[in-house]
């Protein structure tokens, strides 16, 4: 089924099936007088993006594709905990020429082209691949497997007055591929995880957020993945989940404690559950600042490592020690 139902409004809440297309266009927009808004302003009030990330003990990945139709922005970076290396890139496209995301988060693709730099993320039967292609420097590969009895998370909430967010999130997946990178080669192991985000719609004007994602392999060998927001996709439900094996457990809302201004220093995040309980020690960040007076952006991805505890839904407790994983810290004005 469609997100948009014939009436012009979202199904709400947690969506169980599969959302075949996001049919942002069909949607029922109005100012906050209730006045319609023209097909125009639907296409450029709705923003999107996809971004995969690949974690392992020794190094972690990751990729995006983001279209905020006045602009659009594509990064890839990969950091090397052992040698504390950060290799990244950037692009921003006007209008953004280039760039496609389809409609369809399970089997449409993303794409992203300027001059040399060429990404893709591209659903191949029960997988994902995902190619990045810099001219002869940067080459980055992955196979993300998406098992058909994973619990994948969708959801719906309502954001600002009248407008709303869609999310679809996966963490804890299977992965394979390479990165090489000038004069250095990656290669994924036994123990590296892969996390899915696609994400749209029509978004508060001023949107700020803090999120976690880590995706790996426990010490007692337990497949895992987390996801936990605070910020957005609030409204009656939350975004937060954990994966054990594929299967997922929905989180209460989660509560953030760090310094903003002293970032370096650790964090802690729990969920009034008690479900949560982590402590995350950045070992370095990925930072962008934009300000383009209308368009602005203050992002930084943290990227270190989680120690704590999680549990399921089924009581059992997983311990992390030193497990990879990304942090958060963002506002954006689209």
């Amino acid at each position: 089924m469609p997100l948009i139902d014939a009436s012009g409004q979202p199904r709400w809440g947690l969506i169980d099936e599969p959302v075949d297309r996001v049919n942002f266009d069909d949607f029922d927009l109005r100012t906050v007088m209730d006045r319609p808004r023209s097909r125009w302003a639907r296409r450029f009030g709705h923003n999107q993006f996809q971004f995969v990330g690949v974690m392992g003990r020794e190094w972690l990945a990751g990729v995006a594709v983001v279209d905020l139709k006045w602009i659009a922005n594509a990064f890839f970076y990969l950091y090397d905990f052992r040698e504390g290396r950060l290799l990244e890139h950037s692009s921003l496209q006007p209008l953004a020429w280039g760039t496609r995301i389809d409609s369809s988060p399970d089997t449409g693709s993303s794409r992203f082209a300027q001059g040399s730099t060429q990404v893709s993320i591209t659903p191949l039967g029960d997988a994902r691949e995902v190619v990045v292609q810099q001219g002869k420097d940067v080459s980055m590969r992955f196979r993300v497997a998406v098992p058909a009895a994973f619990e994948t998370l969708r959801l719906c909430s309502r954001a600002g007055y009248s407008g709303w967010v869609y999310t679809q999130k996966s963490a804890g997946l299977p992965v394979s591929g390479e990165v090489r990178w000038g004069d250095y080669h990656y290669t994924t192991d036994a123990d590296h995880r892969a996390s899915i985000d696609w994400s749209g719609g029509f978004m508060r004007r001023e949107t700020a957020w803090n999120w976690a994602c880590l995706a790996g392999v426990t010490e007692q060998g337990v497949s895992i993945g987390l996801n936990l927001a605070a910020g957005v996709n609030e409204t009656g439900v939350t975004e937060n989940a954990l994966w054990v094996d594929g299967r997922r457990t929905t989180l209460a809302p989660a509560d953030f404690r760090f310094q903003r201004y002293r970032p370096e220093e650790p964090w802690q995040v729990s969920t009034s559950d008690g479900r949560v309980d982590l402590r995350f020690l950045p070992a370095g960040v990925r930072k962008e600042r934009v300000n383009l007076g209308l368009l602005a952006s203050n992002f930084r991805q943290f990227y270190g490592h989680f120690e704590g505890h999680l549990t399921d839904d089924q009581g059992n407790t997983h311990s992390l020690v030193a497990q990879p994983g990304l942090m958060e810290d963002h506002f954006a004005r689209w």
